[in-house]
């Protein structure tokens, strides 16, 4: 293949991930105008259309989506050999980029980059918040953080984490007024406080089980958020009850701030995973990070 082919290409896979010439031409360092240049000299010499330009922006054609997916791995490939060669530095170095939900962000990352982050001072790191099942390879994430029973199989699963559990729970106020649920089903009579993922386009269910038969609540009430920490604050003023991380809340339930329900329904599951692509050649930087977060608990240690 020829040079400039190489060089179009990958300046076709910046336009395409994008969707804007004019940040693919911020991110390159040239001009819009080049860079347009570029990619109509490049669709001429292999005499097919990649691009759809409009008014709102560029999008791939079907030949353009093509390459995107077909090629885009090894460019990327690419790109990550050349940053394994900080390796042969003394110290790690580098940009790690990693998408998880607020609860993930504030309880389980940042508490190990804390203490990892002044032991590396070359080694940067993103923490994007995102409630949505983000596509970490089309979004040019390093890694992602989930429960482990939502991981997809080609993904490599690191646990970061405890076990987990989500609870019902209510402040003291709210009880005293409304009384308390006994059962999953009598939420329906009462003022819930709701979670909407981006995700799912609704609001999340709240989730039970019992004698291994599980049960799923949808709630009602005056509040919705996307945000736990919001919920948790409408909560702790006694304007519903709340569905959240058992970890979140536990000095508010350890000084009687909030009381915690249906616990003989509210079971543990597996915890938060950093996952990435198996395919996908790690940095130092990267591997480092994994190492600083990757959870150790008293079985492990045996």
């Amino acid at each position: 293949m020829a040079r400039n082919n190489i060089q179009d290409i990958s300046a076709f896979l910046i336009v395409a991930r994008e969707r804007s010439f004019t940040r693919a031409a911020a991110k390159i360092g040239v001009s819009q105008s080049a860079l347009s240049q570029t990619l109509r000299g490049l669709e001429e010499r292999l005499g097919i259309r990649l691009l759809t330009r409009n008014t709102r922006g560029v999008s791939p054609t079907e030949a353009g989506e093509l390459l995107l997916h077909s090629v885009g791995p090894h460019f990327d490939g690419i790109d990550a050999g050349i940053a394994a060669l900080s390796g042969l530095k003394e110290k790690p170095s580098g940009t790690v980029r990693i998408t998880a939900d607020q609860h993930a962000a504030e309880d389980v990352l940042w508490p190990a980059l804390d203490k990892f982050l002044p032991k590396f001072p070359d080694i940067k790191v993103e923490i994007v918040v995102d409630y949505g099942l983000t596509d970490i390879v089309a979004e040019q994430y390093d890694a992602g953080v989930r429960i482990g029973e939502v991981i997809a199989k080609d993904m490599i699963a690191v646990p970061i984490g405890p076990d987990m559990r989500m609870i019902v729970v209510g402040a003291p106020s709210y009880l005293e007024t409304h009384g308390a649920p006994q059962t999953p089903q009598d939420l329906t009579s009462h003022n819930c406080i709701n979670l909407r993922l981006p995700t799912y386009g609704g609001l999340y269910a709240w989730e039970f089980e019992k004698s291994g038969r599980e049960l799923n609540v949808r709630v009602e009430g005056q509040l919705m958020f996307n945000s736990v920490g919001m919920i948790v604050t409408a909560a702790l003023a006694g304007h519903g009850l709340a569905y959240v991380p058992e970890s979140r809340i536990k000095d508010d339930l350890d000084k009687g701030r909030l009381t915690a329900l249906l616990e003989n329904y509210c079971k543990p599951f597996s915890g938060y995973h950093l996952y990435y692509p198996s395919r996908r050649q790690p940095t130092p930087a990267f591997t480092a990070v994994v190492n600083a977060l990757r959870y150790q608990d008293a079985r492990s240690r045996n």
